[in-house]
């Protein structure tokens, strides 16, 4: 009988390259992708939005986000991602189906995702530019601040983008979400979009 073993990889361990890509000099943007997280999809059933709610508050001392926005806790991210739902990142195996489903499978439906999206953050100075020529998402820090979400598109590619807390020296951090079976694709765009600026590409194990 053959063994089969199960070795969960990057949906970009192909193509990420680390190191600088692009024009020389100081990178204008930097691409990290963000490895082994924990990724639930909340959805609340039918009629149960408000005990989805009271429930998710509970779990995580915020409220559930009702509008397009990510709430940060001590321990995990709260992404809007359509009406009566959520996603929950975190680390650590803390937030998972086992934990999550006592405190909200009564009032909604669970998903995870952990193995399903890939977790990519754009920063640097051209970060803003590089993802005009990708999405119609006005990113300018009066529309876009600190903890807006949206679930849009870049390039034809279903993503939830969010932009983070901002680096010490003000630059801003933008977070995106995107399905497995597409990131290899969304990545090369964004190499190609970048490349004028110079790109610093790297993964971590932290979250943005």
């Amino acid at each position: 009988m053959v063994e089969f073993s199960w070795v969960a990889r990057s949906p970009l361990d192909r193509v990420l390259a680390v190191g600088p890509y692009g024009a020389s000099g100081e990178a204008g943007v930097l691409l990290t992708e963000n490895r082994n997280f924990d990724l639930i999809q909340v959805m609340a059933r039918r009629g149960k939005a408000v005990d989805m709610a009271k429930a998710a508050e509970t779990r995580f001392g915020v409220a559930a986000p009702e509008t397009p926005k990510a709430d940060s806790t001590q321990d995990a991210t709260l992404i809007w991602s359509g009406p009566d739902q959520f996603l929950v990142l975190s680390k650590g195996g803390k937030h998972t189906m086992e934990s999550l489903a006592p405190v909200l499978s009564g009032s909604a439906s669970l998903s995870d995702q952990s193995h399903a999206r890939a977790l990519i953050s754009i920063s640097g100075a051209k970060a803003r530019t590089m993802l005009a020529k990708l999405s119609s998402i006005d990113l300018h820090p009066d529309a876009f601040p600190v903890g807006a979400a949206a679930a849009t598109s870049m390039d034809h590619t279903s993503v939830t983008l969010w932009r983070g807390s901002d680096l010490p020296d003000g630059q801003a951090v933008f977070n995106l979400l995107v399905f497995a079976t597409f990131a290899e694709s969304l990545w090369h765009t964004m190499l190609d979009s970048a490349a004028e600026y110079g790109v610093a590409i790297g993964h971590s194990e932290e979250l943005a």
